[in-house]
């Protein structure tokens, strides 16, 4: 399957970004933990030289513990500044207010010795859909300023946020590049929901994950479902189809909703932790899952 989504609005958010960099003090990127490379937009580095940087691991509470950990350290030797988090919890925002003066110290040094004192930081936030970045918005201003959904392509337009005397924040819609030149790229996006589902086959998206799942997450499966682990992809979907009732009129296996179950359970955390990408074999191109 060739994974593409690019609408019309996306073209135009990436032109706003381009119009309102020189209004920005930082940009705050969030990706999704579980696959912290792939939910990330390339265009991003090139719109954000020379500005301070902060990535967020957003959805940490979903991802390998010990691999949110190798991510941090992967973005800090690449001189980012980052923080993990679930932005939904308002213990984990209270970071990230420190964290911003932290990245934009240069910058309030520079303005204190022209005389320039108390202006806010002027931050981006910006990501590929479906990372949480309306979620983030909210928790980190305490009330709702911006508009969320767990489909992607809900922010549409700019909007102009001020969360204190310190800091205000510009809301961007999410963007993507317009092409995966890796399609498992795509494939990693479609899993965690960053692509809309109308553009999935499920049962494509549910075997690649099962096959994921019992090479670096052994076990997971069988713990969730009861069922062996063992043999092709279509064998362990069939089995997990017939025990959790995802049956047709004639009592077949229904692939499709067994393929919906999986997947759902996997965002949601029910199939436990899991990574999709892991710092050192991705740097290596040794991970092909």
């Amino acid at each position: 399957m060739n994974y593409q989504w690019y609408p019309g609005h996306m073209t135009k958010a990436k032109r706003m970004m381009q119009e309102n960099i020189k209004l920005i003090d930082l940009i705050i990127e969030l990706v999704d933990a579980r696959a912290p490379l792939s939910s990330r937009n390339p265009d991003i580095d090139e719109l954000g030289k020379n500005k301070a940087r902060l990535i967020l691991l957003n959805k940490g509470d979903l991802a390998d513990e010990r691999q949110n950990r190798a991510w941090e350290a992967y973005f800090q030797a690449q001189g980012f500044f980052t923080a993990c988090l679930d932005a939904r919890k308002r213990n984990d925002i209270k970071q990230i207010s420190q964290i911003i003066q932290e990245s934009c110290r240069e910058k309030t040094e520079r303005d204190r010795k022209r005389g320039i004192l108390n202006r806010p930081i002027r931050a981006m936030v910006a990501g590929i859909p479906n990372v949480g970045k309306s979620t983030f918005i909210n928790s980190f201003a305490g009330r709702t300023c911006a508009k969320t959904g767990n489909k992607p392509g809900v922010t549409k337009g700019k909007q102009w946020i001020r969360l204190n005397k310190q800091v205000e924040l510009l809301d961007t819609p999410g963007i993507l590049w317009p092409k995966f030149e890796d399609q498992q790229v795509g494939l990693k996006l479609a899993v965690i929901g960053s692509i809309r589902e109308e553009l999935l086959v499920e049962e494509e998206l549910c075997m690649w994950l099962l096959a994921y799942l019992r090479e670096y997450y052994p076990g997971s499966v069988e713990k969730r479902y009861q069922v062996q682990e063992t043999g092709e992809m279509p064998e362990v979907l069939e089995r997990i189809a017939l025990v959790r009732g995802c049956v047709q009129k004639g009592g077949g296996p229904d692939f499709e909703r067994a393929a919906f179950l999986v997947t759902d359970d996997f965002r949601s955390g029910r199939l436990g932790r899991v990574t999709l990408e892991i710092p050192a074999a991705e740097e290596s191109g040794e991970q092909d899952g």
